[in-house]
């Protein structure tokens, strides 16, 4: 795995997210559209955060650096998910 297909997956799959945020919001006006909009505002911090991070990689062993950013990534996109079903689960009661 090279950097330029960990860049690519980072914008990827936050874009996605992102992009899944914004259909709720489209399909579902005004309810609960503050709480996905501060999901996004996370979701892009994570993507600022994590592209800092692969453009000012840590001294050391540059695979398993770049193997931690991608399992950081999932992770936290993993509790964005659950805070995004969590929002939507609530929306249909």
């Amino acid at each position: 795995m090279n950097l330029r297909d960990i860049k690519k997956d980072i914008e990827y799959f936050i874009g996605e997210f992102i992009d899944d945020c914004s259909l709720f919001i489209a399909l579902n006006p005004g309810k609960n559209s503050e709480k996905v909009s501060d999901i996004v505002n996370e979701a892009v911090d994570l993507y600022n955060s994590l592209k800092d991070k692969i453009n000012h990689p840590a001294e050391g062993a540059k695979r398993s650096y770049y193997d931690g950013i991608r399992q950081e990534m999932l992770e936290k996109l993993d509790l964005l998910s659950e805070k995004l079903s969590s929002v939507i689960s609530k929306t249909e009661e």
